[in-house]
């Protein structure tokens, strides 16, 4: 018996319009599914939308049209604040600039993520801080961190609410070499003993190799692969939609 979809996606399509008024088609996947527990690679080179796709998924942006079920809920068809309690409820984003608040502790920004959860567990934050090799850097603030330490706060956080789905933007894009490769392996290994799904954006060949399942974005989304839809891609405004 197969396992459940955590993440089932059907004809999901955004645009951005110009400021000349042109609709420019930056998403149109038809379909997108991920098992309970699956770790999947998904290759992203720049304009294929991979950011625009990851914050559709997460219900930051509102597509324009489709569905995207996230361990059973809707995420597409639904007010902003439903989206907000189902993406706190059984999501974690993991980004890759770590949006770590730079006024607290590590302790802090893991708990403050609860927040929007199922509320504050100061021994599951320890916990999880301790499980990333920060339990001596509990009161650290981001700036008395080196990157890698502050990635696993990230890493923290994005599984403090003990979610279904760990989404990850290009997460080790802003390590050296050595500290990618335990990240990454970190990241894995946690998302296993906390059985949540991993869905792994990339353009390295290097990170993509650790994984058995990896999809190739700019074959999935019409909009760049060159079928169906053969409407221009631009990259969206700062903020909304594709980072390089």
């Amino acid at each position: 018996m197969s396992a459940p979809h955590v993440l089932e996606v059907r004809d999901l399509r955004k645009s951005y319009r110009s400021p000349e008024g042109e609709h420019t088609l930056v998403v149109d996947v038809p379909s997108f599914r991920m098992a309970s527990g699956e770790q999947v690679g998904l290759r992203g080179p720049s304009g294929s939308g991979k950011t625009t796709f990851l914050n559709l998924v997460a219900g930051i942006l509102q597509a324009d049209g489709g569905s995207v079920h996230v361990d059973g809920g809707p995420m597409t068809g639904v007010s902003e604040s439903a989206r907000d309690r189902l993406r706190a409820e059984r999501m974690g984003y993991v980004f890759q600039t770590f949006n770590l608040l730079q006024g607290y502790s590590a302790l802090e920004n893991v708990e403050l993520g609860m927040m929007f959860g199922r509320g504050v567990d100061g021994r599951y934050a320890r916990e999880l801080l301790g499980r990333v090799g920060l339990g001596h850097r509990l009161r650290y603030r981001p700036r008395q961190l080196s990157v890698g330490q502050q990635q696993r706060v990230a890493v923290a956080r994005a599984l403090a609410n003990r979610p279904k789905l760990v989404l990850a933007d290009e997460p080790t894009g802003n390590l050296d070499r050595a500290h990618a490769m335990e990240a990454l392996a970190l990241m894995r290994e946690v998302c296993r003993e906390h059985d949540a799904a991993l869905l792994l954006v990339s353009h390295d060949p290097e990170v993509l190799g650790h994984f058995a399942r990896v999809d190739d974005l700019a074959r999935l989304n019409r909009a760049t692969s060159g079928s169906g839809i053969t409407m221009p891609v631009a990259e969206p405004a700062p903020g909304v939609g594709e980072r390089a």
